[in-house]
């Protein structure tokens, strides 16, 4: 038996536009409810929630009927953070602050098993194998693994070219909080300078033959993005989708005093 088929990967290959939200409660409770939602994707975010390996897997296996394929994003671009978030079941990596092609092939090899890479061969244990109930996992892992890498600092764009040409890399996500702080407009991603770098950055990405992505949580700057070539597009962020809500809901009921 292989290893599963990798949901996302399938869209991203078939060319498809997606639509997903970020998790940042770090608990299997919100993330299965936002797991029956309908989004195309989730993201486990572990750069800047309060996650660990346990409150991890525990969302992977909070999410498994859920059919929103899942990524896990790690906090830093380690081979060994990698190889642990695998081992427990992430099919999708995300790393944050690629700013080199030499970084970006590592964190291929990260996510490949030897010869070609360097990910520790020790499944037989693992949730990744289903504890050895998947019994050809080893030998077809690789080709279902999708590795996302964030470009979001000038570096990183000074780079592009460099990521763009490692092979194994299926999407580059823009993160224009970063990148609108490193520019010099800290809080204001949405300024023109930014907004301006983000659409020539998403049409070299596609052209390039990857995937390319961004988050937003405005409707009409999303718009631009997604007509710029974006479709790996996060439009929520489970943390102030509620907060939104909540808001509204005492701003509707409970009037100042």
């Amino acid at each position: 038996m292989p290893a599963p088929t990798n949901m996302l990967k399938q869209r991203f290959q078939a060319g498809d536009t997606t639509f997903g939200c970020w998790l940042s409660f770090a608990e299997a409770g919100p993330a299965e409810i936002m797991g029956t939602a309908g989004f195309d994707w989730l993201v486990i975010d572990s750069e800047h929630a309060p996650n660990d390996l346990r409150s991890i897997r525990d969302q992977l296996m909070a999410l498994q009927a859920s059919p929103s394929p899942t990524v896990v994003r790690v906090p830093v671009g380690e081979p060994w953070i990698i190889k642990q978030m695998l081992d427990v079941g992430a099919q999708s990596i995300l790393v944050p602050m690629v700013e080199s092609g030499e970084q970006a092939a590592r964190m291929v090899r990260a996510c490949t098993y030897p010869p070609k890479g360097i990910r520790g061969v020790g499944a037989a244990s693992t949730r990744s194998s289903r504890f050895s109930t998947i019994e050809d996992y080893v030998q077809t892992a690789d080709e279902q693994i999708a590795l996302i890498l964030q470009v979001e600092n000038r570096a990183g764009i000074a780079a592009l070219d460099d990521i763009l040409a490692v092979e194994g890399v299926d999407c580059v996500f823009i993160g224009p909080a970063d990148l609108a702080a490193d520019m010099g407009h800290r809080g204001n991603p949405a300024h023109p300078e930014v907004h301006g770098v983000i659409v020539e950055t998403l049409g070299r990405i596609a052209a390039a033959g990857k995937v390319p992505g961004i988050l937003s949580l405005s409707d009409e700057v999303t718009e631009s993005y997604v007509a710029a070539g974006a479709r790996f597009v996060a439009v929520a962020i489970d943390v102030i989708t509620l907060s939104r809500a909540a808001q509204a809901t005492v701003k509707r009921w409970i009037k100042p005093a």
